[in-house]
């Protein structure tokens, strides 16, 4: 049996720039991974199965995991055919690319059975056909997404190290938003940056990679909130109990702060608990190294 951690990211800044035939949309963002992971194992056993310690996640066809596992075999036929069991951390309609990096974990996982491992280059070119934000998990390293996601710019080394072990809060509400949701009330409500607009915030926090990131922006907030009103009414909360703004990671609905100092994260919890009910998710992590 092999295991592969398969960790979340988030979108420090979400920019969107195009609309493509398509129907995605182009991006510029700043993408990082975080501490917070699922665990992916896999056992060669003859025939394409997942298991997963949450029953909420689909077994079938539709599970990217068993997507990615079928990209790669199309490119690898020889590739060993076998169990996946998904122990899962990473709590799935919020942005956090939970989904994507497990169909990447497992990728990886393949990768390394097959006896004659093809390497980065070539997982991400799989991992492409499985989903627009699969080939960052891949590498998993801080970069610049552009395209629909699958055009990848590592970040350089003073911007990676002025984000590497920064501290984060993250929370839920006991709800998702479907990216497709997300992107249909952008059309609906939001307005496409020019991408010199967006490259140059870009290129200015580069510069300055101690500010705060999360100031270049998410252009599929606005949208979103306009829809779903609990998430900015408990972002009021959640900011009061800690004195520090949230800001919506991806497509939603987790948010995230960047922490400085002590937070106090049991006002925090007991905040959301208050505006979202029981439901409520608080979790402390880091940016990766």
């Amino acid at each position: 049996m092999h295991a592969e951690a398969a960790p979340a990211k988030l979108n420090l800044s979400l920019a969107l720039v195009g609309r493509r035939p398509d129907g995605f949309h182009d991006l510029v963002s700043l993408v990082a991974p975080i501490e917070l992971a699922d665990e992916l194992t896999f056992t060669p056993d003859g025939a394409w199965s997942i298991a997963c310690d949450d029953p909420s996640v689909p077994a079938d066809a539709s599970n990217l995991v068993l997507k990615a596992a079928e990209a790669y075999a199309r490119r690898s036929p020889d590739c060993p055919r076998g169990r996946f069991f998904l122990t899962k951390r990473v709590p799935h309609g919020a942005g956090l690319g939970g989904g994507s990096s497990d169909a990447a974990a497992a990728l990886r996982l393949l990768d390394r059975a097959s006896g004659s491992p093809q390497g980065a280059d070539f997982l991400e070119a799989v991992a492409g056909e499985v989903g627009s934000d699969c080939a960052f998990f891949v590498r998993g390293v801080p970069a610049v997404m552009r395209g629909r996601g699958e055009r990848l710019e590592p970040l350089a080394p003073g911007p990676r190290r002025a984000l590497a072990g920064r501290r984060v809060l993250l929370i839920k509400p006991p709800f998702g938003v479907p990216t497709p949701e997300a992107y249909s009330l952008f059309v609906r409500y939001g307005t496409l940056r020019s991408p010199e607009q967006a490259e140059a915030l870009l290129e200015a926090w580069m510069a300055r990679p101690e500010a705060d990131p999360t100031a270049l922006g998410n252009d599929l907030e606005g949208p979103v909130f306009r829809k779903f009103i609990a998430l900015p009414v408990g972002l009021e909360s959640a900011a009061a109990a800690v004195r520090q703004p949230f800001r919506m990671t991806g497509s939603g609905s987790a948010c995230f702060c960047l922490t400085r100092g002590e937070p106090d994260v049991d006002a925090l919890r007991a905040a959301l608990r208050r505006c979202w009910g029981p439901g409520a998710w608080v979790v402390e992590t880091r940016i990766a190294s």
